[in-house]
């Protein structure tokens, strides 16, 4: 395995600090086996000389490539299961009434990975709905970083041991075998997500705000004042009494205008509410 010296290493630190706010100072080891194996199929001799090509790179490609080798994807259908819990005991009841006008949920899954986490939502809500699914307009954003795992989300095609987490009437409902014993997740429900590459650190713009934004395990690799920054840009585009799920591993800082709800669950709880 190729090593990386010191300051190569810096250097890839420092990048990935400035433009993704992901912090790797102690993922010496992670960085290392993640690249040697693509530098020494692609014919580098070097972490510098792979370095100094990507850096170069005006198209950017290369940049894209390494970024996906050094971001973690580790996900899985009903991950944390206390969030879906929430989200059909509390969440959906409110925002059925709140929102009985337009019929419709506008949602952003912050760290969508390759998927199960977007569409662990939507059958959730579409399982809370039942034979009223079909009257509600349901629109969920799902972005990540990396452009990979992306691809993945978007066909919604898993392997068996992918959906063994998936309740049984979910299976049946919410999934179709391919011919090679894989399951994709139905076309209506893929049709209400939207996947999106995006970079947490740009600018957070939103056409109508979000009834709820889910940012679960991704700020575990940003430091403090990243995250605290992050957290009140989600909260403008939060819509009033609207809510910010977390994972239950993190924590928001304490001058959030966010106001805990719950371990892992915050709430942009507006002045006139009493709820």
């Amino acid at each position: 395995m190729m090593k990386l010296t010191d300051d190569d290493f810096n250097r890839l630190v420092a990048y990935m600090k400035k433009n993704y706010g992901i912090n790797l100072e102690k993922k010496r080891v992670l960085i290392e086996g993640r690249l040697s194996n693509m530098l020494v199929s692609r014919g580098f001799k070097s972490f510098k000389e792979f370095i100094d090509f990507a850096f170069a790179d005006k198209t950017g490609n290369e940049t894209m490539q390494l970024v996906n080798k050094l971001t973690t994807n580790h996900t899985f259908f009903m991950r944390e299961p206390e969030h879906f819990e929430f989200l059909k005991s509390t969440v959906l009841p409110y925002f059925e009434k709140e929102n009985a006008s337009t019929h419709s949920l506008n949602l952003w899954c912050a760290a969508s990975s390759t998927g199960q986490e977007p569409y662990t939502i939507v059958m959730t809500i579409d399982d809370y709905f039942g034979s009223k699914a079909s009257s509600w307009h349901v629109n969920l954003l799902a972005t990540d970083l990396d452009t990979d795992v992306l691809k993945t989300a978007q066909a919604g095609i898993y392997a068996e041991d992918m959906i063994k987490d998936v309740p049984k009437q979910w299976l049946t409902k919410y999934f179709t075998k391919t011919a090679n014993n894989q399951y994709q997740v139905i076309d209506r429900l893929r049709k209400q997500i939207t996947f999106k590459q995006f970079n947490l650190m740009n600018n957070i713009t939103a056409q109508k705000p979000y009834d709820l934004i889910s940012c679960r395990n991704v700020m575990i690799y940003f430091e403090q004042d990243t995250k605290n920054a992050l957290v009140e840009r989600f909260y403008d585009v939060t819509k009033e009494n609207g809510y910010l799920f977390i994972g239950h591993a993190e924590s928001v800082g304490r001058n959030t205008r966010y106001t805990y709800i719950k371990p892992a669950v915050y709430r942009k709880i507006s002045s006139k509410s009493q709820h």
